[in-house]
Parts: C-alpha cells; structure tokens; sequence
C-alpha cells in the first residue's frame, strides 16, 4: 500500500475519532446504571404501602414521630402562577406536575417538568436522611398571595409537639421558586435527628419531558452536575459519577442540579454553609426508562429550624440564568450563583458556535423557518470557505494529473524503496506540490464543522422549530417515517428515520464524483473503497439518532461539496490544466502540465548522461 493510501485510512480514523470525542467526551457522557431486581420490588412495595396509607387517610407515618394532625382532605389542587401550572398534592405536601406555560414543542404539547411515572411526588420530606421513609401525611393548606403553605402537628418520641411548616413561594417572572421548612416545637422541643440529620427534601422520579428510552448519548441523556467550592474559595462545575446508582456529598456546595438537554431542576440551598448532606441518584430499566432522583439533608437541629432552599426549574437559557449573577437582575435578589454553569458546556470552538448562533437566529427573523435557516447558513459558509476548498481541489488535481507518474516511479524502482522516496520527493519539488496539500484546507475547516454540530445539537430554539409538516416536525430530534414492532438490529430502536438514510447515500455520492476523472483513484485501492463505503456507513450508526437539523446541514454539505465537484470536474474534462497555474499558452498537449514537465526533465537527464558517454569514448579513441 503506497503513502497516499496510508494518509487516507489515518485521516479517516482521525475524523471518525474526533467524531466520536465530540460526542462522547465533549458532552460528558455519563455512566448507566441498572437497579437490582430486589430494589425494584422494594420500591413496588414501598408504593403499595403509601396507597394504602392514602386510601385509609391514616395520619400515622411509618417512622418514630406521630402525626396528631385531623386533616382529611386528600383531593389535589391547581395553582398557577405566569409561567407554571402547578398540581398540589396535600398527600406529603408535595407536587405532581409542573407545567410549563411556554416552550412547548412542534405538537403544542406542554412540558411537565415533574415526569411521573414511577416513584413519588416532587419536593416531599423524609425523616432524617432515611430515604425509606417519605412524609406522607396529609397536611393542611391555604394560599396566600404567591405562597403555597401546608401544615401539620406531630409528636416525637417522647412525646413533644411540633409542627411543621412548608411553604411554596413563587414570583412574578421567574421559574426560580422557594421552598421554606419551618420546625416549631413547644418548649422541650429539642429538635429532629436521625443519625445526624433533621429531613431531607428531594426532586423525584425525573425531570421532563417525557420520554421512553434514555440512551445517555449527545442527543439526549440525564445528568447531575454540582458546583463545588475548592480550596482557593473559588467555583468549579463538576459532572456526578454514580456508583451502583448512587452519589453523595457532604462537602459545600453552591448547588446540586439534574440536567437534561434542555431542561433543568437546581437546587441551591440559601444558606450553603450549613453542613448539607447532597444525594442524587439513577436507574435504569425501569417503567421510564431512567429514573433520575435528587436530594438535599439538612443538618440535625437543636430546637426549632427555619430553612429555604431554592429551586430553578425552567428551560436552559442563559436569558434566565445569568440574571442571578446580579441582584438587581431577579425579583430574589440572588447573586454570584453561577447557575448559567448547569448549561450543557460548549467545545473549545464555543466562541465560534455563539458566532453561527447569532447568524442562525439572523436568518430565522428574515425567513422564520429553521430548516431554511439552516439551509441558507450552509451555503453562505461554503460561499466563504470557498478559497479554501479551491485550494484543496487545486492540490488534489494536481496530485492526480501526477498519478501516472507516481506508478511508473513505483514500478522502476519497487526493489529499492529509498531510491524510489527520492524520486517522489524530486517530483513533489519540482511541481511545487505536498500530498497533504489536498487535507491541510479541509483540516482548517473542522473547526466550523465542530461548532455547528454543537449548535444544531442543542440550540435551545431549534426544540419544537418545525422544518417540513408531515416529515420533520421538530429539528431538534430525529424525524420518523415508521415504526416497526421491533427493535432493529444494532441501532437499538424500532423508529425507522429517513434522513440518517439521505445523508449516507449522498456522502457516498459526493466521495465516488470526488473520484471522477482521478487519474489515480484506481490506485488507491482498498483505502478508496474504504472512504466510500465503510466510513460513510460508521457515520450512519453514528449519527442515526442524531437531531434532524444536524443531519439537514450534513445532508445539504454533502449536496453542495457534490454540486462544488460536479463544477471541477467540468473544468477537468474541458481542460486537464485547468488547475496548474504555469499553464504554457497555446500549448493544446492533453497531458498534464506537471507529468510534461518531469518528462521533460527525465530527457534532459538522460540526454546529458549520453552526451557523457560519447565524449568519455571519443576521449578514450583518442588516446
């Protein structure tokens, strides 16, 4: 196999490789866990214990503290506020939906930012940190103004009353809300402790929306995020690594966050000093496919505790997350919180995204439909990364017109390797020509590719943006044309997509045209046939699942680097010397302008060497 056929298959496995790096160590992919069978069954016999406390409306928790509480009423209500339609449950005064009023996707359906399912309700309590032992009671409430408050009395064990007091405060704007425990005893009240804990409050069974399988990949997945003091006192984002489907920290942090493509749910305690105990956990295989739990433990309490933690649950936006940089900025005056760090974190090329982003949302106000937005963005950057691909089409075609050349250098010195790399370095000299002269333009152009995979995956607009009715109802998952009864082989899914489909044959298109009138395709042998075929068939298992305006741009790069081949071509079967820039005028020769040469140049050699000989023998008769 020559060097050019070696050059090919590296650059193939360097693009598959960054391929694979972008998708799966620049967005973090995370590890999957399953829940043990005997969880499960403990979990299906935790829920049937809480219906049959529900149903006999039995005010007795199954833990040491007593509830004395004469509440009945077990019905759940509806509290809006500008942004949220919020379902109350007075069964553990907790939340069973969390409808967000915008950002709906392509359907007009809303998002529940509570996706049930399996598991308990949002934002119940436990005692002490025993994640066994939920507060299912039923509390008393009243609505006061932007405040939800629930109440119930209970006894300790030895006997003490206290009553405990959560209130739901939302305002104006804002998808940030607090959550405020408030434990008031009477006198000899001397605080909740369960081995050092007073309760724990948690967001479960998972953030929406909703879904049926969770492959955890770039395009769609669940994660947890902390952001944690170091030691300089400064901030660091950190992603959670599960083991067997649990974390926990009790180290200080600004706040603990499960985050999904586009949606998040934090948790920021107000007073992050106290010595917080941090929980989050995942399964999989389950009635959802991934159940995805948090959890916030506050620390034991000598008498009477009065505690809020905040939670942001909303979209990704950093419209709404930078505003907490900046008391002025949110109706709680937070600041310095960091939160726009629970965004799902860019390449290094992220300056570049934001670049196309401002451009992309540009064309969209102009012709409000991202499809075509995305369409019109991809001709405009061929239009400018047209000198670049010129000069790598220039390279190439010179190469090419060199192939007949490079054989017949091959086969006149095959038995003498080194002589050979000598005649081929000459004749890359004196046509002023590099094999990497062809890969070095393409090489500056990833960059681009780069910051537009990160843009066409998660560009928060692009979630609902409809392309085509009927085909692609939404841009930022993958479009669907059928779905089989079964799983199809090797892709995990029984969803059939067309333009995973689209963009394979077209790739393969692109690079067999690349080919035409290549004077040297043939000689690359097993490499070229592997560029055409294999390495567009690992993009398509690749990117099959891929978001639909992702594979548009790839589709539509395709047509036009087919459309950009088709024009060379042209101009090399009208004139093989299109491409060498020392063209001789009125030299109508067919053959390339570099092989002449070093025709050429092999003559005068062999000319001088017989002038040689003839005065080294008329020397010789002479004497």
């Amino acid at each position: 196999m020559d060097k050019k056929s070696i050059l090919a298959i590296i650059l193939v496995v360097i693009v598959i490789a960054v391929s694979m790096i972008v998708q799966n160590a620049i967005f973090n992919k995370t590890e999957k866990v399953t829940m043990p069978e005997e969880a499960l069954a403990a979990a299906d016999a935790e829920r049937t214990e809480q219906e049959a406390i529900i149903a006999e409306l039995t005010p007795q928790t199954n833990s040491a503290m007593q509830s004395t509480g004469t509440n009945r009423n077990t019905e759940k209500f509806v509290y809006e506020t500008d942004l949220f339609t919020i379902t109350f449950d007075p069964v553990g005064a907790s939340v069973s939906s969390m409808m967000m009023k915008e950002h709906a996707d392509a359907y007009g359906e809303k998002v529940d930012l509570v996706f049930r399912g399996e598991g308990h309700n949002a934002f119940l309590l436990y005692w002490g940190n025993d994640l066994s032992q939920p507060v299912l009671d039923v509390f008393a409430y009243r609505i006061e103004g932007k405040k939800v408050i629930f109440t119930n009395t209970y006894k300790d064990s030895k006997g003490k009353s206290f009553t405990i007091t959560k209130t739901f405060e939302f305002k104006e704007g804002e998808y940030m809300f607090a959550v405020n425990v408030d434990i008031s005893g009477e006198s000899g009240f001397s605080g909740l402790n369960t081995d050092g804990y007073s309760y724990t409050i948690g967001f479960e069974p998972q953030i929406g929306p909703a879904f049926t399988e969770m492959k955890n990949n770039a395009y769609n997945y669940r994660r947890v995020y902390i952001e944690t003091y170091q030691n300089n006192g400064k901030l660091k984002k950190k992603v959670v690594k599960f083991s067997n489907g649990e974390f926990e920290t009790s180290a200080q942090l600004k706040w603990i966050s499960l985050t999904g493509k586009y949606f998040s749910v934090i948790a920021m305690p107000a007073d992050d000093t106290l010595d917080y105990k941090y929980m989050a956990t995942q399964y999989t295989g389950t009635s959802i496919a991934q159940l995805n739990n948090l959890y916030v433990a506050r620390p034991l309490t000598e008498g009477n505790s009065n505690d809020t933690i905040y939670f942001y649950a909303g979209p990704q936006l950093k419209k709404y997350l930078n505003s907490y940089y900046n008391g002025n900025d949110n109706a709680w005056g937070l600041k310095n919180t960091n939160l726009d760090n629970a965004i799902e974190s860019g390449s290094i090329f992220e300056w570049l995204e934001n670049i196309l982003k401002w451009a992309l949302t540009l064309l969209h106000k102009i012709v409000p439909n991202y499809g075509i937005g995305i369409i019109l963005l991809t001709i405009i950057i061929k239009i400018l990364l047209w000198p670049l691909s010129k000069k790598s089409l220039t390279s190439t075609a010179k190469m090419q017109a060199l192939a007949p050349k490079q054989k017949e250098i091959q086969e006149k010195y095959k038995d003498n390797p080194q002589r050979q790399n000598q005649e081929m370095a000459a004749l890359y000299k004196q046509e002023g020509v590099s094999p990497l002269g062809g890969c070095l333009p393409m090489l500056l152009q990833f960059p681009i590719l780069i910051a537009m995979y990160g843009l066409l995956n998660r560009h928060f607009e692009l979630r609902g943006a409809m392309f085509i009715p009927g085909w692609i109802p939404d841009l930022s998952v993958p479009e669907t044309i059928a779905t089989l009864g079964f799983k199809i082989p090797l892709l995990g899914t029984n969803e059939i997509h067309l333009l995973p489909i689209l963009y394979t044959a077209s790739m393969i298109f692109s690079m067999k045209i690349t080919q035409l009138q290549s004077p040297g395709s043939a000689q690359g042998g097993g490499a070229m046939k592997f560029m055409t075929y294999a390495m567009p068939v690992i993009f398509f298992f690749v990117l099959y699942s891929a978001p639909s305006g992702l594979l548009l741009y790839w589709s539509v790069q395709n047509v036009l680097s087919m459309l950009q081949q088709f024009y060379t071509n042209a101009r090399l079967r009208k004139d093989p010397n299109a491409f060498n820039k020392k063209k001789k005028e009125g030299d109508n020769s067919n053959e390339p302008a570099a092989v002449r040469k070093y025709q050429e140049r092999l003559k005068m050699l062999e000319e001088a060497k017989a002038k040689a000989a003839k005065d080294k023998a008329r020397n010789n008769k002479k004497k």
